[in-house]
């Protein structure tokens, strides 16, 4: 899978839970989920588990804890699909 096609996929799966829809239209791998999206974070824990079921991964604690922008998602999803 392509980064595009994950960065695509992250966005709509986080879009359900963003506060913010202003930032929303101009969201970057640089966007803060919880700063500029306005997610909080037991939303992010469910932001996580559709992760999980959407691309059929599985994200540890410690990894988990590290997803703070959308390229933190992508790039964790990426490196997962790829192991």
């Amino acid at each position: 899978m392509e980064q595009q096609e994950v960065f695509s996929k992250v966005v709509e799966i986080i879009t359900p839970f963003s506060k913010n829809e202003e930032a929303l239209k101009s969201v970057s791998n640089d966007t803060n989920i919880l700063k500029d999206l306005g997610v909080n974070s037991a939303r992010l824990v469910d932001i996580i588990l559709a992760f999980e079921d959407h691309f059929d991964i599985e994200v540890d604690d410690d990894s988990a804890d590290k997803v703070q922008t959308i390229g933190n998602a992508v790039e964790l999803i990426a490196a997962k699909l790829s192991a």
